[in-house]
């Protein structure tokens, strides 16, 4: 069975490695982000490891001055 590509853009949650290449920040940054903030609203666990949901994020980036 062939599986289908969902663009990034599509995506309702991203791995830390497709939010930093999307948002364009490091893969420690985002994580360290991650840890100092673990019950973020942006962050879905699925058991030990974090996905950053990509519009609630998106949000927090706009509200940003630097990262």
């Amino acid at each position: 069975m062939m599986e289908r590509e969902i663009p990034v853009y599509e995506k309702y949650v991203l791995s830390t490695e497709e939010a930093s290449d999307y948002f364009h920040i490091g893969v420690n940054r985002l994580r360290k982000m991650i840890r100092d903030e673990p019950e973020a609203e942006w962050i879905l666990w699925t058991g030990s490891h974090a996905a950053i949901k990509r519009k609630l994020f998106e949000k927090k980036v706009d509200a940003m001055s630097a990262v």
